[in-house]
């Protein structure tokens, strides 16, 4: 690679804007952007190729990662410091009058995922290529995104996040390389001479998956994989001459195309569970194609050896269909018999499952699967045959259980439970929420694959989250401990030396207050709030759902604010509660908090009572863009689900990388941070996941208790009832106590609250506080996705 200086940087931008008849001092932000796009784009596809011809040369087993979500964020910034290129084109452009920060904002989020499910696999992603291992991700190429939130009067509205509304340069449309998906239709069987079937289908709903390729650079290493997204696309153009025809082909094609459209359509009508199921099935049956046909024209041995060379990760039950969908390729297509498919099929997939939530794990009507795949009916219906006959015969202790096992029951088809019988792997993504699976969710089917089951916790790149995000920060990590832990995230432990430093000490408070003024003037900036970088940066920054809680914080502030209005000298350190979170379009309840934080907010913002000790903030449209300017600023990070709901949680450790305390339960990953800095290092309240197991099952728990005998939850919620934020949240009061609290939000409140004042105490002093944040960092490279990746590769995948 050749050895960039800001010089070279601006004469190469020089030439490729002269080709579009720019001239470099005149070129807009916009024009920019994508003029050094294509430069990187240059250094990458050299890399790809190389890549490319050693896998082929090389034949390594591969990995292919299928998930309906990667959150990859903003690509630029990303791969200019991948390829050590950002100082260089900072320096180019400050020199040409440009101001880089305006450039890299002209880069839209790609709409390709929600949460942290999404997220996680574009850090994996990042560190396979970090790693050198050959692993590639499998999705598919949404034109919107979930949507792109206002929040108007309060109020969340959905806009359409048509996030490919300019060309996206980071990918390369390969019609070359489409193929051809089915749909619907009858299936007809055949009886051979050798008392074989063969099976074909007519009058399928043909579709073009057509692929589009974005690189996936390794960091410093010349490492390019591939972000494989498919297009789905009308398999025949519009020809008919006839009018009504002609239309008809419009809508259908328009119908097509959607498959692509969007992001999770919603589900709750009939038409949206097709559209879902058809993007599940979309997704599984063109990754598959392309799978087999590399293994067939770059391996050349027979499908046997399939599992030696292939590995498929399931990232949670959305792709579980790759099983049966694999199965009937090697049956119906390569004419292999059920023992020999299933042999090779169960041996080459493994099941990720990130969520305990009973509501989450999948299951599709048997009607709609029947209709829309009807091969694959036929196909998953055997397996349950032959895995609810296993039961029967070989495990009779379980006998009793089969109802709650089979794949098909009670009129659905269960994705969850076809993932785990499919799959040679079961993992869980934190080791609470893998006992969670062994011992309540999945516990049947570990009493019968035992060894199957696995955990392997989340992490995070400390490239993008750290080095990237908070450039200040990692440099002084590095004069502290040299560069080594860039490469082996873990020797961060090695700041544990340095705990008492009180210059390094005062080093990380500068950068922090930077942070936090940098964050203090974009807030100012996009919604108008002064807030005080001085005061405590409370953030819970995750998906709007009830068991994460955002309520319980809600609470929190609304009880200050009761406490400050009744006596403005109460002495406490000033707080700036920040909010930003997405709520799904149906999720009405989730809506109603969103719409209480932004009330609360405007109430409390304008209240000269209480001096500008609270300040409340919701920052609307969450994305991987704006987590990257809040995450470095952050004193306090709020991990507060209920112990047991929460599957792992990812933000946790971004926040912890970036010095943040954390005040949490003891749930998903909190407890492994828990157990490496120690509770003095972090401020665990609640109930723990064994006492709200406990409380579902004997149903002691009486929230309407806890509103009688508690003066604090009674005001807040008298004055939710009763109009003193407005006359919106009489459903948020009724909804906590006719449905008993299923959160706890009640029950946690008390040690919750004293929880906080404890923290009020404990940031008071400074050089504490300051300490206890550098234990958090020094032991933040545990949570980076490299050691994730190495386990995965190690103990599941076999790399």
């Amino acid at each position: 690679m050749k050895k960039w200086t800001p010089a070279l940087f601006s004469s190469q931008l020089e030439s490729i804007l002269k080709e579009h008849e720019i001239e470099i001092k005149e070129a807009s932000s916009k024009e920019m952007y994508y003029a050094i796009s294509s430069l990187i784009s240059q250094e990458i596809e050299r890399n790809w190729k190389k890549t490319e011809k050693r896998y082929h040369s090389k034949r390594p087993k591969q990995l292919y990662y299928l998930s309906m979500e990667f959150l990859i964020g903003g690509l630029l910034k990303n791969n200019l410091f991948h390829y050590d290129m950002l100082d260089t084109c900072n320096q180019a452009m400050t020199e040409l009058g440009f101001d880089p920060d305006q450039i890299y904002q002209e880069e839209r989020d790609p709409g390709l995922g929600n949460g942290g499910l999404g997220r996680l696999a574009a850090c994996f992603l990042d560190s396979l290529a970090a790693l050198q291992y050959p692993g590639h991700g499998y999705g598919i190429r949404y034109r919107y995104g979930l949507f792109e939130q206002r929040i108007i009067n309060g109020y969340q509205t959905e806009l359409p996040d048509y996030w490919l509304d300019s060309p996206y340069p980071w990918e390369i449309r390969k019609i070359d390389e489409a193929v051809e998906i089915e749909y619907g239709g009858s299936v007809h069987m055949q009886q051979a001479e050798d008392g074989s079937f063969t099976f074909s289908y007519h009058n399928t709903d043909k579709v073009l998956a057509v692929p589009y390729d974005v690189p996936i650079i390794g960091f410093q290493n010349k490492v390019v994989n591939t972000l494989r997204l498919w297009s789905a696309e009308p398999a025949d153009a519009v020809q008919q001459p006839d009018e009504t025809e002609y239309y008809h082909q419009l809508e259908h094609h328009h119908a097509i195309e959607q498959i692509s459209g969007f992001l999770y359509p919603d589900d709750s009508s009939e038409e949206g569970k097709w559209l879902r199921l058809k993007q599940q099935y979309f997704l599984v049956a063109a990754s598959l194609q392309k799978i087999l046909k590399d293994y067939q024209e770059n391996v050349r041995k027979s499908l046997s050896k399939l599992p030696d060379k292939v590995v498929i990760q399931i990232n949670d039950t959305h792709p579980s269909l790759a099983i049966p969908e694999m199965m009937r390729i090697l049956m119906d297509e390569e004419s292999l018999g059920w023992d020999e498919a299933w042999q090779i099929t169960s041996n080459m997939f493994a099941y990720t499952n990130h969520t305990i939530m009973s509501e989450a794990l999948e299951k599709w009507p048997v009607t709609v699967m029947h209709q829309l795949l009807p091969r694959l009916y036929m196909i998953i219906n055997e397996i349950n045959e032959r895995f609810c006959r296993d039961i029967w015969e070989g495990h009779t202790e379980l006998r009793e259980r089969i109802s709650e096992m089979a794949i098909i029951a009670d009129g659905y088809v269960h994705m969850a439970r076809l993932a785990v019988v499919g799959s040679f792997s079961v993992n869980g993504v934190a080791k609470l929420h893998t006992q969670i699976l062994k011992t309540q969710e999945l516990k049947d089917f570990y009493q019968l694959y035992p060894k199957r089951f696995n955990n392997k916790t989340n992490g995070i790149t400390h490239r993008r989250w750290l080095l990237m995000a908070n450039p200040r920060l990692a440099e002084v990590i590095t004069e502290t401990i040299s560069s080594h832990w860039i490469k082996r995230p873990r020797e961060l432990t090695h700041l544990l030396r340095h705990i008492n430093d009180k210059p390094l000490l005062d080093q990380l408070d500068i950068i922090k207050n930077e942070n936090k003024q940098k964050l203090a003037d974009y807030i100012q900036q996009t919604t108008g709030i002064l807030v005080d970088h001085q005061s405590i940066f409370d953030v819970q920054i995750k998906r709007l759902h009830e068991y994460k809680r955002q309520l319980l914080n809600t609470f929190h502030v609304i009880y200050l604010y009761n406490e400050l209005k009744e006596n403005p000298l109460l002495d406490i350190t000033p707080r700036t509660f920040i909010f930003a979170a997405k709520a799904a379009p149906s999720y009405y309840f989730a809506k109603e908090v969103i719409k209480l934080i932004n009330t609360v907010a405007s109430v409390v913002n304008h209240d000269p009572a209480i001096k500008g000790k609270l300040k409340v903030v919701f920052l609307e449209n969450y994305n991987v863009s704006l987590a990257e300017k809040i995450i470095p600023a952050v004193d306090l990070s709020e991990q507060i689900s209920t112990a047991g709901k929460e599957a792992s949680g990812t933000g946790n450790m971004k926040m912890m990388m970036n010095g943040a305390l954390t005040i949490g339960t003891l749930d998903g990953a909190n407890i492994e941070m828990k157990q490496l800095v120690s509770e003095a290092n972090i401020f665990l309240f609640g109930l723990q996941s064994d006492e709200v197991f406990q409380y579902y099952q004997t149903g002691e728990y009486q929230a309407n208790e806890l509103y009688q005998t508690d003066d604090r939850l009674a005001k807040i919620l008298d004055q939710l009832r009763d109009g003193y934020f407005g006359h919106e949240f009489k459903d948020i009061y009724y909804q906590l106590l006719s449905t008993n609290d299923p959160y706890f939000i009640l029950k946690d409140f008390d040690d919750y609250v004293e929880t906080h004042q404890h923290i009020d105490q404990t940031y008071r002093n400074k050089d504490s506080w300051l300490s206890k944040s550098l234990v958090n960092i020094a032991h933040s490279g545990k949570f980076s996705s490299d050691r994730t990746i190495r386990e995965y590769a190690t103990s599941i995948w076999k790399l």
